[in-house]
């Protein structure tokens, strides 16, 4: 698994080469979830519990830190601080040419987290108190009491699929904001633990590469019935991380919900990546 990963550099490095900075992020992704997939299925904190696994603990946690390496080592050109307290936690140089030579008996120094989860309750208490005080500066400008309703969203994100009744209108501009497009479904899986979802793997076209979208249609459809389809995604929808990975998007289904759900599917003719207008 370490050298799939390292393998997977010169592509990304390319990537980065030719300024398609997206498409470098997306392979990284890509590489994170399989990584956190290892870690989920291996679970070395319940191995930890059973007498004389102690070999085998040390083993899986030795290629989760290798394969972290890498993928650090990937995203240095975009997150250096991230890396440079990665570099002091793994005791090396995120250097690229000197993948090749995964990390065995080697000294870690102690963990020191990389970044601090960011609290929901804290970004509304700032957003909150920014609208406070650009009342208090300009109160000709604040909005009178029957305009402070919160505004329903333009398309639903329930589990990565719209299939939710009218939400009343929005602006022509708004809607303008939305990037929809036509992506074939080349794979689709169930996901484990998961009661609702399906994931799929959708192309976008040469120009829009490949996306992985946690869709909750499972009850409706079979992943082999699934493939090679074209439906219908929002493809500048901000990737949402899940349990089981990151979606990069949302397919359109219309129906009430559970077995009555329907993807929406384009005339013949329709290719992936074509935009919906």
């Amino acid at each position: 698994m370490v050298d799939s990963f390292i393998a997977a550099g010169e592509a990304i490095a390319d990537l980065y080469d030719k300024r398609e900075f997206n498409k470098a992020i997306r392979e990284i992704l890509a590489l994170a979830d399989r990584a956190n997939q290892y870690i989920d299925e291996k679970k070395p904190w319940a191995l930890a519990k059973q007498p004389g696994t102690e070999q085998a603990v040390h083993d899986v946690c030795s290629v989760g830190i290798n394969l972290f390496r890498v993928l650090m080592t990937y995203l240095k050109p975009v997150l250096p601080a991230m890396a440079e307290k990665s570099e002091a936690f793994l005791n090396c140089s995120l250097d690229w040419t000197a993948l090749q030579a995964p990390l065995v008996a080697h000294g870690l120094a102690t963990f020191q987290p990389l970044l601090t989860r960011i609290d929901p309750k804290q970004v509304e208490a700032m957003v909150a108190a920014s609208r406070e005080t650009q009342a208090a500066a300009n109160p000709a400008a604040a909005p009178p009491p029957a305009a402070t309703k919160k505004a329903q969203p333009a398309i639903a994100p329930a589990d990565a699929t719209t299939n939710t009744a009218s939400t009343g209108t929005i602006e022509f501009d708004d809607f303008a904001k939305i990037d929809l497009r036509i992506a074939e479904i080349v794979a689709a899986e169930h996901v484990e633990g998961a009661d609702k979802l399906l994931r799929l793997t959708l192309n976008l076209g040469e120009d829009g590469g490949q996306r992985q979208v946690f869709a909750g249609i499972k009850s409706a459809y079979q992943p082999e019935d699934l493939v090679g389809k074209l439906t219908v995604m929002v493809a500048n929808l901000a990737p949402r991380k899940m349990r089981f990975g990151v979606s990069e998007g949302m397919v359109l289904a219309a129906g009430p919900g559970d077995k009555e759900l329907f993807l929406l599917e384009p005339h013949a003719g329709a290719k992936p990546g074509m935009r919906v207008k």
